[in-house]
């Protein structure tokens, strides 16, 4: 692995210069200190000029081989297909303007874009030296991300699982009903329980409260039910947990739910680990990804 650029567009753009997997130099925007901006309201042309400079920037002329990108929503062949989080950037060949934008400062370089959650697994299997093995990340926040390493050609919008056959489970994001997000996202927490934070979701359930201890219930019970459809899909594995909500899980209770959901033998033995929430593991994820050769 050479020296690529790493770019993620989330809540903030980030840009940083990766050598090998060593996170170099990272610039942020808006900058720390700074009024936060929504990314929801800014021009395409505007967010991506703001990654062309900042990565002239990191770079400070250094020869580069690659560009990684990552962005929120169904990202496929260079195109955003669909994006809630960044609605302006649906139908765009990111991929192909990224490629114009950076040839304006004589940067003609190869851009991969992906998924932010499958760069944040790439970013796990490289850092973890497990780069040769199937990489699998659930991001709990807002909504619900899924990551997958190596990249595949799929949606991969696991987030949007049907868990529930409930029809008044109406509280994901895109809509849909019975869906992952809509029990474990932070948005739906906060419709299901009139504003309450998931911390004070689950403070309440440790304090006995019958209605949060019984989501609380749900909560596990959804993730592992997710985890369970993916394991019969593509086996058994290591599943790694990030984002602000992963430190609420209950690594024992989701093991137990998912062991009375997944018994044929050959599908067995997954585990979940936590892993400390960094924008640095999806920069490094999609500066490596970005360096590796198509197969």
């Amino acid at each position: 692995m050479g020296r690529a650029i790493g770019v993620l567009a989330t809540r903030y753009i980030w840009v940083g210069l990766v050598e090998g997997t060593n996170l170099g130099e990272v610039r942020m925007y808006p900058p720390p200190g700074e009024r936060h901006i929504d990314l929801k309201s800014l021009p395409v042309d505007e967010i991506l000029d703001r990654i062309r400079t900042d990565i002239a920037e990191v770079s400070k002329g250094v020869a580069v081989d690659s560009v990684g990108a990552g962005f929120p929503g169904i990202v496929r062949n260079g195109v955003i297909e669909e994006s809630p989080n960044l609605g302006q950037f649906k139908g765009l060949d990111i991929g192909g303007q990224l490629c114009t934008a950076l040839r304006q400062y004589g940067l003609n370089v190869p851009v991969t874009v992906m998924n932010d959650a499958d760069a944040l697994a790439a970013g796990i299997a490289a850092t973890h030296g497990v780069m040769e093995k199937l990489v699998r990340v659930w991001y709990l926040g807002d909504g619900i991300g899924f990551g997958r390493y190596p990249l595949n050609g799929g949606a991969w919008e696991a987030g949007h699982m049907v868990v529930s056959l409930d029809p008044k489970e109406r509280f994901c994001g895109c809509g849909g009903v019975g869906h992952l997000e809509g029990i474990m996202g932070t948005r739906a927490m906060r419709l299901r329980f009139l504003d309450m934070e998931p911390e004070e979701v689950f403070a309440a359930a440790h304090q006995g409260d019958l209605k949060a201890i019984q989501f609380v219930e749900r909560w596990h019970r959804a993730l592992a039910a997710a985890t369970a459809t993916a394991v019969h899909l593509e086996g058994a594995g290591r599943f790694y947990l990030a984002g602000p909500n992963a430190d609420f899980v209950d690594l024992n209770r989701l093991s137990m739910l998912l062991q009375d959901m997944v018994k044929m033998s050959p599908l067995q033995g997954t585990y979940f680990e936590k892993v400390p929430t960094s924008q640095d593991l999806a920069l490094i994820g999609a500066a490596v990804t970005s360096s590796i050769p198509p197969r």
